[in-house]
């Protein structure tokens, strides 16, 4: 895996820099004006942080555990997120739900929720997104069940083609012994 330092090496600012340039030339306006000289910049330094995760693995942050001889479920609610849709490079944000059954092991809490963002900060679909995780997390853990909700608005869909602002996806996945409507009991108490 590349250190932080080879990640900003193959992340290739100038390129965008460049591209964003043109896109603005393109749409009819001056990249040198005062308002816009320093967009590109800014863009690119943007895109570095949203797609951070591409060359990241999100199994890494998991591999450190505890071991613990609980029987039940663990919860994590409402976990903030932000990912960029793959087709029109727009984000979608919303909260997470992830709930395991431990076979021995227990991870922290932000081990979780920052498996969730390294998947997130990559072109990404939601459920893509929900899978991945689920996947990961089942793998990694080895645990009896994983299950995963996401819901998200997408401004894909908010501010641009159907234009139904607040409308959201919401995206399952369980592996193992955890079922749908288990996980959607537990994360629908508060």
């Amino acid at each position: 895996m590349p250190s932080d330092r080879e990640k900003v090496k193959m992340f290739q600012r100038d390129k965008i820099e460049k591209a964003i340039e043109a896109i603005i030339e393109a749409i009819g306006d001056d990249p040198k004006r005062e308002g816009l000289r320093d967009t590109p910049r800014r863009i690119a330094q943007m895109y570095q942080d949203f797609f951070s995760g591409i060359d990241q693995n999100p199994s890494e942050v998991l591999v450190v555990g505890f071991d613990e001889n609980y029987q039940g479920v663990v919860v994590l609610k409402d976990i903030p997120f932000y990912s960029i849709c793959e087709h029109h490079l727009l984000p979608f944000f919303g909260t997470a739900d992830i709930g395991y059954v431990p076979n021995g092991r227990v991870v922290g809490a932000s081990k979780l929720a920052r498996a969730l963002d390294i998947l997130a900060h990559r072109p990404q679909l939601q459920e893509r997104l929900t899978d991945q995780l689920a996947d990961t997390l089942f793998s990694t853990l080895q645990t009896k069940g994983v299950g995963v909700i996401l819901q998200a608005e997408h401004l894909c869909l908010s501010i641009r083609g159907a234009t139904k602002p607040g409308a959201l996806i919401v995206t399952s996945a369980t592996r193992g012994c955890l079922t749908r409507s288990e996980l959607l009991d537990l994360v629908q108490k508060r």
